[in-house]
């Protein structure tokens, strides 16, 4: 790998490990904000009209923008949208549990997740204790939990069809002879918390291995949590690289797409409207010229995309089959799944050209239903050109992902050109 290549994937990786959640991607995010300069603006004050940076965090979402000191005389907004949550497991009210002299936890499935990538695999919890002052408190444990697979000689079944009840087969051990011991108490323990101190939690599931660049030439890494941090990370190093250009630079990384989106700090719900229109008005785009800046915006929807599997490439469509390290993937679906079309199309492949980055389409197989993102869901609120990317991988929804060296610094350097006014 060339230095540049290196740079940024270690640099991906130190983002992943540092955001085992949505609580703690936000958080990481604004720490490398400030380091830049940015200021963090609160949505109950008043809003400031100062050019620069500046971001809000609601809960696991972000928004960041750049206004530049020179405003065209016709601005719009260039947006790039992404999210914070990853599939997995969400612990439930009361977590503590057992059976059999074992202590357990109990959660709930989160989103999609491959269940089978979870077994036999050391997992930490991670996210946001609330206390009864209200304070939030961000935490992460250790790899305390594992869900271990029954072995054949008990079921002979397990290596001809695998069936993982969500509820009988998926709860974690974290211990065998402690019966008093709490499961939040020993969470709150390790964010300096008291017994008794946690009157909430929104804590998940994540696989503790760090990441691994692996393969005959290293020209793949295996991570957590690709889907979607390759593309916040992407976005992030992408702002803070890029130049002013006339419009504003906007960020937004959601929570909860996994989920459906429809959350106070998802896509579906007001948090960009209610930003984009708070920067608005701050620079004197107020009724009709707010609008007319909507029109002359845009959005880039960056959200992990699939490889084609080469043991299963009959699932994916024969006349396009994307690889790793041969680009980003342009995701286009008929029935607007993904809101690329050609206009907004086009905008990405002129965005490429300018950055000097490869492309991939990529269309689902007629007889294979495809994923969605917040792509469609952007451009129903804001009705604003929209166009869905995402770097390729392999074991999508699974603890530990794949995708390959290159394409994650160039979504970067792609989403650099288009914030530069490509």
């Amino acid at each position: 790998m060339n230095p540049d290549v290196n740079a940024h994937l270690a640099d991906l990786a130190s983002f992943v490990s540092a955001s085992p959640s949505s609580y703690h991607a936000a958080a990481e995010a604004s720490r490398r904000l400030d380091a830049a300069g940015f200021a963090e603006q609160r949505e109950e004050d008043p809003w400031s009209d100062a050019s620069g940076g500046h971001y809000v965090v609601r809960d696991g979402a972000l928004v960041a923008w750049w206004v530049p000191d020179r405003l065209g005389d016709a601005p719009g907004f260039r947006i790039v949208g992404a999210h914070t949550d990853s599939p997995g497991f969400k612990l439930k009210p009361d977590p503590t549990t057992g059976r059999a002299g074992w202590q357990q936890a109990g959660w709930e499935v989160y989103g999609g997740p491959l269940p089978n990538s979870w077994l036999d695999r050391e997992i930490g919890l991670a996210g946001r204790l609330v206390t009864r002052d209200g304070d939030e408190v961000l935490v992460r444990t250790g790899p305390w939990l594992r869900i271990p697979q029954v072995a054949p000689h008990l079921d002979r079944s397990v290596n001809e069809s695998l069936h993982l009840d969500r509820q009988e087969h998926l709860m974690p051990v974290l211990g065998v002879g402690h019966p008093d011991a709490d499961l939040l108490d020993l969470i709150a323990a390790e964010a300096g918390l008291g017994p008794g101190e946690v009157a909430g939690h929104d804590l998940i599931s994540y696989a503790t291995e760090e990441p691994a660049v692996f393969g005959v030439a290293g020209e793949f890494l295996a991570c957590g949590r690709l889907d979607n941090l390759s593309s916040v990370h992407a976005v992030l190093a992408a702002l803070l690289a890029a130049d002013e250009s006339e419009d504003v630079s906007v960020l937004a990384c959601f929570d909860h797409e996994e989920v459906g989106s429809a959350s106070r700090s998802g896509a579906a719900g007001p948090l960009l409207e209610g930003v984009l229109t708070r920067i608005a008005l701050s620079l004197g785009l107020e009724g009709d010229d707010y609008f007319r800046a909507l029109a002359r915006s845009s959005c880039v929807s960056a959200d992990a995309g699939h490889a084609v599997h080469p043991n299963y490439a009959r699932l994916h469509d024969p006349e396009h089959w994307p690889l790793p390290n041969h680009g980003p993937l342009l995701k286009i679906n008929a029935n607007q799944r993904y809101t690329s079309d050609a206009v907004s199309g086009a905008l990405w492949r002129r965005v490429c050209e300018a950055a000097g980055v490869p492309t991939q389409d990529f269309v689902s197989n007629n007889a294979v239903p495809c994923g969605s993102t917040i792509g469609p869901i952007t451009a129903t609120r804001l009705g604003i050109v929209t166009v869905d990317v995402g770097v390729p991988l392999l074991s999508m929804h699974s603890a530990r992902e794949m995708c390959g060296v290159r394409d994650p610094g160039w979504l970067a350097d792609a989403l650099a050109a288009y914030f530069s006014g490509a």
